[in-house]
């Protein structure tokens, strides 16, 4: 669960948006082109797109990618139940009573508005719906990262 903390920041300005730095940049709300881009580059059969879905009434979403006992997100890579742990800990440090639905999702939807639009509760961004195409940042991101474990 990561909360900004840059001075003025507001989600929906897409200059300071794109100007945070990559790590807050993928960890609030550009997750799931991070995680696209990681599955292009490493992809095997086990490897799938997890959302953690927030229930009714809670904000606090995020996509993680799931293989063996191994996940990735903006951290890194983590044991999958450790970084599941981790995230429902601190959200509910932020918001007492969260909870969330874990939900595979194919990996089609993470770069497509309309189809992430087909599964209930979730909308997400094109990478070129950010004020410059963030799916060359992912990209670059993920260069900081050494292959996946396990596989």
């Amino acid at each position: 669960m990561y909360q900004p903390r840059t001075k003025n920041y507001c989600k929906s300005d897409p200059t300071k948006r794109w100007n945070l730095p990559d790590r807050v940049f993928f960890a609030c709300g550009a997750f799931h082109i991070l995680a696209h881009a990681f599955l292009d580059r490493h992809t095997t059969r086990t490897m799938q797109p997890l959302w953690l879905r927030p229930f009714e009434g809670y904000t606090g979403s995020h996509i993680i990618v799931i293989w063996n006992e191994w996940a990735f997100d903006y951290h890194g890579y983590s044991k999958r139940t450790d970084l599941i742990a981790h995230y429902f800990k601190r959200a509910r440090q932020r918001w007492p009573g969260w909870n969330a639905e874990l939900t595979l999702l194919p990996h089609n939807v993470l770069i497509s508005e309309q189809k992430s639009k087909e599964i209930k509760g979730l909308w997400l961004r094109e990478p070129d719906q950010f004020l410059h195409n963030a799916l060359p940042r992912a990209e670059r991101y993920l260069d900081r990262f050494s292959p996946p474990p396990g596989i």
